[in-house]
């Protein structure tokens, strides 16, 4: 499992260079250069620069350029999912930790704007960084556990709907906001509108919960 870092109040990452390994800079230069240069376009000497480390340490830890990408992955994921469990969903009566969780998972990538274009660079690969990670299925297995929990929770009190698939709800909650924040750019043009000041984005995050409540509602 690839190191994590700490998480601050507001959901950002915190980093202290004096207290991390060449693995954990390694990690975060290369998330940054992946995000803004995709696989392709990213260099090892610029990510082991950005690091400060000598390039070396690249291979002696990763073995090679795909490995580090596979691995930056597993790390970005491993923490959407760290702060997921925060939540504490199950202490939470079911119609308000939905709502936390749809909330929640709009702000994070209004947040990590370089989660978005990771994913996005690694669909253009069609995903065969991530096919071969044996770390992200049981990574994800907790989470959708906690979603049916919910959801059975939300429909023994009549509501939400019995017949909701956990797996297709966590889609439709992350595409809402994938979606937004990956082509943000090009819908603030074509409606000349900027999506990407704080009163859009808070806008369009309370449309997305209240579209998912409505849809999870009994007929």
């Amino acid at each position: 499992m690839s190191p994590q870092p700490t998480a601050e109040p507001n959901g950002k990452r915190k980093y202290r260079k004096g207290k991390l390994s060449s693995r954990d800079l390694l990690l975060e230069a290369a998330r940054k250069e992946f995000a803004t240069r995709g696989l392709e376009g990213a260099r090892v000497d610029e990510i082991a620069q950005r690091a400060g480390v000598n390039k070396q340490l690249v291979y002696h830890h990763f073995n090679n350029k795909d490995d580090l990408y596979k691995a930056v992955l597993e790390a970005a994921y491993g923490q959407i999912r760290a702060e997921e469990a925060l939540l504490d969903l199950g202490n939470i009566d079911a119609e308000q930790a939905m709502r936390k969780l749809i909330s929640f998972s709009f702000s994070y990538l209004e947040r990590n704007r370089d989660f978005v274009a990771l994913l996005t660079d690694e669909n253009l690969h069609r995903g065969r960084h991530l096919k071969k990670s044996t770390y992200l299925p049981k990574l994800h297995s907790p989470l959708i556990a906690q979603i049916a929990d919910t959801l059975a929770r939300g429909s023994k009190d009549g509501c939400f709907r019995p017949d909701v698939d956990p797996v297709q709800l966590y889609i439709s909650i992350a595409g809402l906001g994938f979606f937004y924040f990956s082509n943000i750019h090009s819908l603030s043009s074509i409606f000349a509108r900027n999506f990407n000041g704080k009163d859009q984005v808070a806008t369009r995050r309370d449309h997305v919960v209240d579209l998912v409540m409505n849809a999870l509602r009994p007929h």
